[in-house]
């Protein structure tokens, strides 16, 4: 595969969604995120909104942490995983791209040259930004961050086998409260 693919994987509040537009735009290529969710949903056959909130849970009666095993069987998430994995490598082969989220870090692993981003800030920054972009709730931002991010971490931990955030899974990390969301992207795009 010859295409460059930036994959930007992303602490919730950090900007990353933000910034892959910004460098998408930048690059005047393509930038997968919604589009993603919506292409998954097609493929696999459950609803956008299944995907965009239930699909990264997993669930604690499929893993056993004592057998360090999954149960036999295929879960709905495992089945998600599998459209996600196929749309991930044909948008990869279609054009050189950026996409969000989604492990396509590790799903093109060795199958697409790549440049891998992660885009983190600090918890003040990120809270900052969620209650802007999507308000107050019930529980403090602090706690929306931390639950987001533990479920996002235990998801990649489990279909990766690897952990999320660690820096050498990445070619670069960036930190978008320091930095700025127009700055990071600008750094992305000349990595291009």
């Amino acid at each position: 595969m010859s295409n460059r693919i930036i994959t930007i994987s992303r602490e919730f509040g950090s900007g990353g969604r933000t910034v892959g537009k910004k460098v998408a735009e930048r690059l005047g290529i393509s930038c997968y995120d919604a589009e993603l969710i919506e292409k998954i949903a097609q493929e696999s056959g459950f609803a956008s909104d299944y995907i965009q909130e239930e699909s990264e849970k997993v669930s604690s009666w499929w893993f056993s942490p004592a057998l360090g095993t999954r149960q036999a069987g295929l879960s709905n998430q495992d089945l998600v995983w599998n459209a996600q994995q196929k749309v991930i490598l044909e948008l990869a082969e279609k054009g050189p791209c950026v996409i969000v989220g989604r492990c396509a870090d590790y799903i093109l692993k060795g199958k697409a040259d790549c440049l891998n981003v992660f885009i983190h800030a600090g918890m003040e920054s990120r809270a900052r930004r969620i209650v802007q972009e999507y308000g107050q709730t019930d529980q403090t931002p602090e706690q929306r961050l931390k639950e987001k991010d533990k479920r996002r971490a235990a998801y990649y931990r489990f279909y990766t086998d690897m952990k999320w955030g660690d820096a050498r899974n990445y070619h670069i990390c960036l930190d978008s409260g320091v930095l700025g969301i127009d700055r990071c992207a600008d750094i992305i795009a000349r990595l291009y």
